[in-house]
């Protein structure tokens, strides 16, 4: 993105098409950051274009090489300010923009990426060329797995995000190659509203929060890097809005919900008004979010929730003890082989789980085992010949505990593992994708196998083994729930991919994202199943996909029976708000009355008439 200011493109808003008193239109995208903006627009350019014109260089093969070398000194560089200047910003922003700008650092030392560039430095390639060949192969290849594999949800999104990586880091050392200059807001005003045609990952790192009232894009969208820092930075955002240039120039005031994804531009007093309203309403709300971390979560009748946070990588831990968090729910271990060039052994394992362990006090970790579905091309598991099989639909293939059975010495170290672990602190294990009650009796046979070994060999663990419980993600798992919980000492429903296999729609996919729905009575009767089955074997269940942090369904699932939700950490605060005001009975009346429903939009209109009263 150049740092330069664009022209825009204005237009006569009065005569634009819209009936809005005041010349005022609207617009939408895709909502990203939550809360309300309004202020003048700051547009920034449009990129320049950065595919190399020559493909064979004039220079010698060593000049290439050292123009090569040092653009990736000064990337390195640049990634190392970035650092610098996050580490500035709120901790819980340091935590999420902070593990991406490592992985941009680790591909610009050894990597394939690297090792592609100086082959065809080698052929007589520019380093232009080279780096925009090598990078952008790289990324075909991320979307090439995920449409042969025919990916989905999560994993589909995660194969974008890993091409985008790819795409991202090629664009920085070709801007250094070229010497294009990068954005800059040191002349944005304060209160001002980010417009611009793409954000990148490194730009949004720019951002400061206390100085950039919110950001617009015509581009872009709710999975990639740049909408995970925008969230992480706590700016309302709207990205992808159609027709953004058509109607906003540089100082067009501009009103942004983030919440809505809507987009008012020009607008009119009275919305104006109404706007400054929800501007202050959000920033009250926030400072009550802050309190709420330090109360507890019990229920306006005096029931105990307990509301546990999820964690994708180390760094995240101090925004899950900001959150007031009573533990982690799912710590999900796929980071440690995502980047790896060798299989994580026992000992380097060991030291990522006892430490996040050790910070957690008393308080509980759940360690949920390699959940591997095929789609993030680890170096290391490649090379073991683990994943890289064809496989017409990986969704319904060998993944999860299907995986790990099939490579059982995996599943042995990371036992290992988590049972040396345990002596730091209170742990618990969880099997993924587990359909059949085979394959908890399977598991649980290595696991008491690997703890067996470690007390012969005199190596400290749990004074108890830890439970072992399943996840609850299949038609199959939640309709006999109950006959796994006799083979299992706890379960978890992990509701994103329940809802995607019950209605056999993937959230990912444009051409079907209305049918996916958790509202849907066939994925609520499961659910409300899985709660029935366990209570009658005294089996422990917690809920830990998207629905356990949203709060216009917490009175739902515990009306349903859920007594345990694990979450976003940012979410904690707003899900125990909900249920410090609500009452048991109230919720098991609303329950009955939802499972008595077969309308999505019915269903919807209970849990909304339920958050009035």
């Amino acid at each position: 993105m150049n740092a330069h200011r664009s022209s825009g493109c204005g237009v006569d808003l009065a005569r634009s098409g819209t009936d809005e008193p005041g010349g005022e239109h609207l617009l939408h995208g895709e909502p990203i950051g939550a809360g309300f903006a309004i202020g003048p627009a700051f547009v920034v350019g449009e990129d320049p274009s950065l595919e190399p014109g020559a493909r064979i260089s004039h220079l010698t093969r060593e000049q290439e090489h050292a123009r090569f070398s040092e653009a990736v000194e000064r990337s390195i560089g640049q990634l190392k300010k970035l650092q610098n200047r996050i580490a500035r910003l709120p901790e819980e922003t340091q935590v999420e923009i902070g593990p991406m700008l490592e992985v941009y650092q680790r591909m610009l030392g050894p990597s394939r990426l690297k090792n592609g560039v100086v082959s065809r430095l080698d052929d007589g390639m520019t380093a232009e060329a080279a780096v925009y060949e090598a990078t952008a192969e790289l990324a075909e290849l991320m979307l090439a797995s995920r449409d042969e594999r025919q990916l989905v949800g999560e994993d589909a999104a995660a194969a974008e995000r890993r091409a985008g990586e790819f795409r991202e880091i090629g664009r920085r050392v070709i801007r250094n190659l070229m010497r294009e200059s990068f954005l800059s807001l040191s002349n944005m005003p304060n209160g001002a509203i980010l417009v611009a045609h793409t954000l990148r990952p490194a730009d949004a790192a720019l951002i400061d929060p206390a100085r950039v009232a919110a950001v617009v894009t015509e581009d872009g969208g709710s999975t990639g890097h740049t909408a995970i820092m925008l969230r992480a930075l706590g700016v309302p955002a709207v990205l992808a809005v159609e027709g953004l240039f058509d109607h906003v120039t540089d100082g067009t005031t501009l009103v942004v919900d983030g919440y809505s994804g809507s987009v008012t531009v020009d607008p009119s007093s009275r919305t104006t008004r109404q706007a400054r309203k929800q501007v202050a309403a959000y920033a009250q709300e926030r400072q009550e979010l802050g309190r709420m971390r330090r109360l507890s979560s019990r229920m306006a009748s005096g029931e105990k929730i307990s509301l546990q946070a999820n964690l994708e990588l180390p760094a995240e831990l101090p925004l899950i003890a900001q959150s007031g968090a009573a533990g982690i729910g799912l710590l999900r271990t796929e980071f440690l082989f995502i980047n790896a060039e060798t299989l994580p052994d026992e000992a380097t394992q060991y030291d990522i789980y006892a430490a996040i362990v050790s910070t957690m006090g008393s308080d509980p970790t759940t360690i949920r085992v390699l959940d591997w579905g095929g789609e993030k091309q680890g170096e290391a598991l490649i090379r073991a010949g683990i994943v890289g099989r064809d496989s017409i639909n990986p969704a319904l293939g060998v993944r999860g505990i299907r995986l790990l059975l099939e490579y059982p010495e995996l599943l042995e170290t990371q036992f290992a593992a988590i049972l040396r672990a345990a002596a730091k602190g209170p742990v618990r294990v969880l099997l993924p994708m587990v359909t059949v009650a085979s394959e908890i009796v399977a598991a649980r046979e290595i696991y008491e196998r690997v703890a067996r070994r470690l007390k012969r060999k005199g190596i400290e663990t749990g004074e108890t083994l830890p439970p072992l419980g399943v996840m609850i993600e299949t038609p199959a798992a939640a309709l006999t729930s109950g006959h796994l919980a006799q083979y299992a000492d706890f379960l978890a429903i992990g509701s994103n991919d329940l809802t995607m296999y019950t209605l056999a729609a993937d959230r990912a996919s444009s051409d079907v994202l209305a049918l996916y729905n958790p509202l849907h009575p066939a994925v609520l009767r499961m659910i409300g199943e899985v709660f029935s089955a366990a209570f009658l074997e005294r089996c422990p269940v917690s809920v830990c996909g998207e629905i356990a942090g949203n709060p216009r369904l917490t009175p739902l699932l515990i009306g349903l029976g859920c007594r345990s939700f694990s979450m976003s950490a940012s979410m904690v605060p707003r899900v125990k708000q909900i249920v410090r005001h609500i009452s048991y009975n109230d919720c098991r009346l609303l329950a009955r009355r939802v499972l008595a429903e077969t309308d999505i939009g019915e269903i919807g209109r209970l849990l909304d008439g339920f958050q009035r009263n």
